[in-house]
């Protein structure tokens, strides 16, 4: 009886350590994962996804997640080429490409790149002037992404995209800025004026040369003008008077002095 007891404690405990030894040799990587699989130590191969199989206690496994990540980069204090102090935070998206990578050669591969995207965000942006950082940021995002996917390929890290969120400034510059956006648009006022009575000064040149070929067409010319006065009431007309006219009524003896009407 006792042999028995002994028997089936034994077999007990040996489906014990068959089930603890299965649970912790079969392993489970979902589609976004790889495993990277290390043997007493060292790099052996990286796995996933589905159902992979390791050696306890002489092999362990790295779960990386492939899946896009998101990283926030906090508002870091940039002085522009102009010299203006403003206050800049950013977006930038990535993911791993190289689970190996990721996970030997950098310890932590988000802190790493958030420490990074700051550094270059600084060293960016300090090298343009306010204007191009507030109309231009398409071509600023792709310049620091081309930089920091450049940098980060060392370790298995994609940068797919960058944001610039916001552009901070003080109050006195903002100040600063709407007078000049203000002489600014005085300056264009003023331009596309000069330009008007320029084009105006061209046509009525070209029209004093096209009735100037023509005595009869400045006559007429008169004669329109004075219809169109006409019409009007109360109208008080000073009208030039021709001298060949005045020369031919002097000659029949009729007075031809300008009467108001």
């Amino acid at each position: 009886m006792d042999l028995f007891f002994l028997d089936f404690a034994f077999y007990i405990v040996l489906i014990f350590l068959l089930v603890a030894f299965l649970a912790s040799a079969i392993k489970i990587l979902r589609e976004y994962e790889r495993g990277v699989v290390f043997t007493l130590g060292r790099f052996t191969s990286v796995k996933g996804p589905g159902l992979i199989i390791i050696i306890p206690y002489i092999q362990q496994v790295v779960r990386v997640d492939l899946r896009v990540r998101v990283l926030d980069v906090p508002s870091q204090d940039v002085i522009s080429r102009d010299n203006v102090s403003v206050r800049v935070n950013a977006v930038i998206y990535m993911r791993i490409v190289d689970p190996e990578k990721a996970t030997i050669q950098v310890e932590n591969f988000l802190q790493a790149t958030s420490e990074l995207s700051q550094t270059t965000l600084r060293s960016v942006l300090g090298k343009h002037e306010l204007d191009e950082m507030l109309a231009d940021r398409d071509r600023l995002n792709a310049d620091i992404q081309e930089i920091l996917d450049a940098q980060t390929d060392a370790w298995g890290i994609k940068v797919a995209n960058v944001e610039i969120k916001h552009v901070d400034i003080n109050e006195s510059m903002i100040r600063a800025i709407a007078r000049q956006a203000e002489a600014e648009r005085e300056r264009r006022a003023r331009v596309i004026n000069a330009e008007g009575e320029q084009q105006a000064a061209a046509k009525l040149l070209e029209a004093a040369e096209i009735l100037g070929r023509r005595p009869e067409a400045m006559q007429l010319r008169y004669l329109a003008t004075l219809a169109t006065i006409g019409n009007e009431k109360n109208s008080t007309i000073v009208f030039p008077f021709p001298m060949e006219i005045s020369k031919m009524l002097k000659s029949l003896g009729v007075d031809d002095t300008p009467r108001g009407g």
